[in-house]
């Protein structure tokens, strides 16, 4: 178990996650589409081009498309039919059971958002910038592995008793085993870092983290998840 001071040093809404569609990924859309020689265009031209492919044809058949560059190989043919004709009313970065699968539908909807204006749900993500301070310089080796587990314990700690995160997953963030959590925090990135104190940028779902926006400067403790055995 490790102490920290944890201080929330930035909190933003997002509605594109940073470095979620790359040229590359445009360009196997626009293949999809039907789309001859995306190499020709330049790398500028490329998400708007995409966006008007995507436009041109009917929602569901682009939300196929976007679903199968993204999960070609985790869903079938049948389940992203269904899934397409789902995503033009239901926010499946939310209300989908398999939550590995949460960012990938959130990556999308957005871009589908754009395309169409609005026809597809408005998808919100949350970034923000912590500052943990902790008097042990060992404390940070917390985070070597499976970090995801032990930042959520520390991020519970600021948010609200009905914060959804606390409501669903009160066992996790009290033991010692939360397999979900690298689903529920989807960048965790070091930036600052000394002795004693370290900054770390979140990206999320509003859906899960939005609360922790009424965060100030709080202690909190954490420990990390212990691993679990396979059986021989």
């Amino acid at each position: 178990m490790q102490t920290f001071t944890v201080e929330r040093l930035s909190f933003d809404t997002l509605s594109e996650l940073p470095g979620s569609w790359q040229p590359q990924d445009y360009k196997a859309l626009l293949l999809k589409t039907g789309y001859d020689n995306p190499e020709e265009l330049a790398p500028d031209e490329l998400k708007a081009m995409c966006l008007m492919a995507l436009a041109d044809l009917e929602p569901a058949e682009a939300a196929q498309l976007v679903l199968e560059h993204i999960f070609e190989e985790q869903l079938t043919a049948g389940q992203i039919e269904n899934l397409a004709h789902q995503m033009l009313t239901e926010k499946l970065w939310e209300e989908n059971p398999q939550l590995e699968q949460h960012e990938g539908f959130f990556k999308a909807t957005q871009l589908l958002y754009t395309a169409y204006n609005g026809k597809f749900p408005r998808a919100d993500a949350v970034q923000f910038q912590v500052q943990l301070t902790t008097e042990d310089p060992n404390g940070f080796s917390l985070f070597d592995a499976q970090p995801e587990a032990p930042f959520l314990r520390l991020l519970a700690q600021g948010m609200p008793d009905n914060a959804l995160l606390k409501r669903l997953f009160h066992e996790q963030l009290e033991g010692s085993s939360f397999p979900e959590a690298s689903a529920i925090i989807w960048q965790l990135r070091l930036g600052m870092r000394a002795e004693k104190s370290a900054v770390f940028e979140i990206v999320s779902s509003a859906y899960w983290l939005d609360d922790f926006k009424y965060a100030d400067s709080y202690q909190a403790t954490a420990q990390a998840d212990t691993p679990v055995e396979e059986e021989s």
